[in-house]
């Protein structure tokens, strides 16, 4: 509450004089009359730590230069009420007893009224005359309500300054993303449990699903589980591939936590517990891309310095192993390494995977690092199976490894560094979690998180 009421402090002194409206959004349908389970707006959830369906919050004009903050909620539909056994979305009966007015008010330590009275009060706001800013598209009451009262672009310039101000994470931000990455962490451990075992990547996204339900809210985003080949499709998805001893399994997850931050690791790992010398030799060119990647992860680096670095690492490689001619200045410039490496290094992460995505470039990707920023840093190769300028060894190897990093004025620290990563520890990771795959179950991350050693 104390972290979310400072970032709508900071808010309005950007907005003084203006009314704020940001929505939560509304339950999505999913198939005829069912629906996806809820998911609140990210800038919402930032602002208030309120994630249940249908709230609305209102910063109205007060004072000289501040602003009033209510938060429109739904109510209880307990058994004092008819919705109670009617209402399939909401009666309890239907979906059980979710926090109401003074409920939220009190954990939130916002002032809270039942969303019922929320038409009445932007009528108010309707005849005040003030400017009014909202986050459309969400809430398609609200946006009816709203109609006439806002612009199509100064919706969109206060959806950038939501963006913008994520950009730095506060320390209680850091503390849930270093929890979803000790529960990530867990999840992979589990599903290496399962190698040996699992005939389908489908198998071993479902062990990295339950874990991200037990120890978080859901998985940040769809789990790539990429086994042999399929390591080459950048986002394979479809995870119906076989697991099969000899081959190398990539695998892109990330537990989103209860109050939504979201980790975003990638490791590449042999089914059999061993690297084949044409698998090392992809996977420690990747690796050194990553450490160079990592170690320009510094304030006052740009954004894409990260980037630069490891790509200059594996236009080495690639020069080396004679898939590229020419100077490796002049292949920077040109490009052509994108041929194997696909896609950019890094991105911000936060309360979303990708965070921070409507920031305008010189603020993002072409502005500086700052200390409070989190990024992953993710380079890969991919050597396509019918790319006939490959040789026949590395066709159809793929190989990503991806770390969230923290940028701090002491340089990176790498939240994600507890999760194995060099080929030794990568081998005995598999090695072990093969042999003691009936042993005791994967602990519980309660007794892990924010203890993970900080070292690469």
């Amino acid at each position: 509450a104390t972290f979310a009421a400072a970032r709508r402090q900071q808010l309005s002194a950007a907005f003084p004089d203006e009314v704020l409206v940001v929505t939560a959004g509304r339950l999505k349908v999913r198939s005829n009359d069912t629906h996806y389970n809820f998911r609140a707006n990210s800038a919402y959830a930032w602002l208030t730590g309120h994630l249940n369906e249908g709230g609305v919050l209102v910063m109205a004009p007060s004072g000289k230069r501040g602003h009033k903050a209510t938060l429109f909620v739904r109510p209880r539909n307990g058994r004092s009420t008819i919705d109670f056994f009617r209402d399939r979305d909401y009666g309890e009966l239907w979906v059980g007893p979710r926090p109401g007015v003074a409920e939220t008010s009190s954990r939130l330590g916002i002032t809270c009224e039942s969303l019922a009275t929320l038409p009445k009060a932007l009528e108010k706001i309707r005849l005040g005359g003030k400017p009014v800013r909202v986050t459309s598209g969400e809430d398609r009451d609200v946006d009816a309500l709203l109609k006439g009262l806002t612009k199509a672009k100064t919706n969109e310039q206060f959806e950038v300054a939501l963006s913008e101000f994520r950009l730095i994470k506060d320390e209680w931000e850091i503390s849930e993303l270093q929890r979803a990455v000790d529960a990530t962490h867990v999840g992979f451990d589990d599903v290496i449990a399962e190698f040996g075992r699992a005939t389908s990547e489908r198998w071993l996204e479902g062990t990295f699903f339950r874990r991200a339900r037990t120890d978080g809210n859901d998985i940040g985003y769809g789990s790539i589980v990429a086994c042999g080949h399929h390591a080459c499709t950048l986002h394979w998805t479809d995870n119906d591939g076989k697991v099969a001893d000899g081959e190398l399994a990539l695998l892109d997850m990330g537990v989103e936590g209860h109050n939504l931050y979201t980790a975003d690791v990638t490791r590449t790992v042999p089914i059999s517990g061993t690297f084949s010398k044409a698998q090392r030799q992809v996977y420690e060119a990747v690796l050194d891309a990553q450490e160079a990647g990592i170690a320009a992860c510094r304030p006052g680096e740009t954004f894409l310095a990260p980037h630069h670095a490891a790509m200059q690492v594996l236009v080495n490689y690639l020069v080396k192993w004679g898939l590229l001619s020419g100077h490796a200045d002049e292949l920077m410039r040109s490009e052509l390494y994108r041929r194997y490496t696909l896609h950019g290094t890094s991105h911000m992460l936060g309360i979303d995977v990708h965070d921070c995505a409507k920031a305008r470039n010189e603020f993002y990707r072409e502005g500086q690092l700052q200390a409070g920023m989190v990024l992953t840093v993710e380079p890969g190769l991919y050597f396509q199976t019918d790319d006939q300028t490959v040789p026949k060894a590395l066709r159809g190897i793929g190989v990503r490894i991806e770390d969230d990093v923290l940028i701090t004025s002491r340089g990176p620290r790498v939240l994600s560094a507890a999760i194995p990563k060099t080929v030794t520890d990568v081998q005995q990771w598999v090695q072990q979690s093969r042999m003691t795959r009936h042993g005791s179950a994967s602990p519980s991350i309660s007794n892990n998180s924010g203890k993970a050693k900080q070292k690469r």
